[in-house]
């Protein structure tokens, strides 16, 4: 499986751990470039929001790293997936992408969970006399 590849069959806990991964990510790219945006700013001219920015972009860099391990934890990504979602956080932007992939791997995950819920189903219909 490449790193970009999704996962099928994922527990109903992986798939909130990706939603949760997935939902900070995007803030955390947007935090990220407004950060570099107040940096270039501050030394051009009068205008400093590095304190703030980098403070709001910090704790979501905290929160995408716990989530990220949590992730790792319960998808049990391959060590280069996990990198590559861990590469992506401390790029610039690299979290819009990471938005993109984490949500084809939660789509698979819920589709898988909805067809093994339906699998089960009609096994138990079949049972029934």
């Amino acid at each position: 499986m490449s790193i970009l590849e999704s996962p099928t069959g994922l527990p109903p806990k992986s798939v909130s751990a990706l939603r949760r991964l997935r939902l900070v990510s995007t803030p955390e790219a947007i935090s990220f470039l407004l950060l570099l945006v107040c940096s270039v700013l501050k030394r051009t001219t009068e205008f400093n929001a590095v304190p703030v920015v980098g403070a709001v972009h910090g704790g979501l860099f905290v929160l995408y790293v716990l989530f990220w391990a949590d992730a790792w934890n319960r998808v049990r990504w391959p060590l280069g997936r996990a990198a590559f979602m861990f590469v992506l956080s401390v790029l610039p932007a690299g979290g819009f992408f990471a938005d993109k992939a984490l949500r084809r791997e939660e789509e698979a995950g819920v589709i898988a969970a909805r067809a093994r819920k339906e699998q089960d189903s009609r096994r138990v219909n079949a049972e029934k006399p």
